[in-house]
């Protein structure tokens, strides 16, 4: 009779990991910054006038976020901070050894969490994205909103003679 058995925790987050740069490695279009913690994911659309890339980027603080052009690359980097639960006045945060509260109001207490499974990436980030020739570079604009990087990228408007 075959047995089996629950994948190891440890290996499952690898495992993971590893899928998903394999899938990543096999689009078109998107280069990678092997050097940095994580690499948001990207959805590029195309309609007459411009492409749209959107980067998923929840959780990401609008001011750190950096989008540069260099030549034909649209560089997305910047950094997102380890998740925390703030509940009322304290926070949770993981680990987090209590602190000492007076009874006249001192500072609030900080609850211990331990966790289980940690699968959000947290860090410094990078993702690069191949543009098309027909980009209008000075016409660029993002927007960011819902956790979500816009970048819209004008494409160059061919004058009719």
């Amino acid at each position: 009779m075959p047995t089996l058995a629950a994948a190891d925790p440890s290996f499952t987050n690898i495992s993971r990991q590893a899928n998903k740069l394999m899938e990543q490695m096999q689009k078109s279009y998107f280069n990678y910054c092997p050097s940095e913690t994580w690499t948001p994911s990207v959805n590029l659309y195309e309609t007459a006038e411009s492409y749209l890339v959107c980067a998923d980027l929840a959780g990401v603080d609008k001011e750190k976020i950096e989008v540069e052009v260099v030549e034909q690359v649209l560089k997305l980097r910047g950094t997102r901070s380890v998740p925390t639960y703030e509940e009322g006045a304290g926070n949770v945060t993981p680990a987090a050894e209590p602190t000492a509260g007076g009874p006249a109001g001192g500072p609030a207490e900080h609850k211990r969490v331990r966790i289980h499974l940690m699968e959000i990436d947290h860090g410094s980030f990078c993702r690069e994205v191949e543009l098309p020739e027909d980009v209008d570079r000075d016409r660029i604009a993002a927007n960011y909103r819902n956790g979500m990087l816009w970048i819209e990228l004008p494409k160059v408007t061919r004058g009719t003679f």
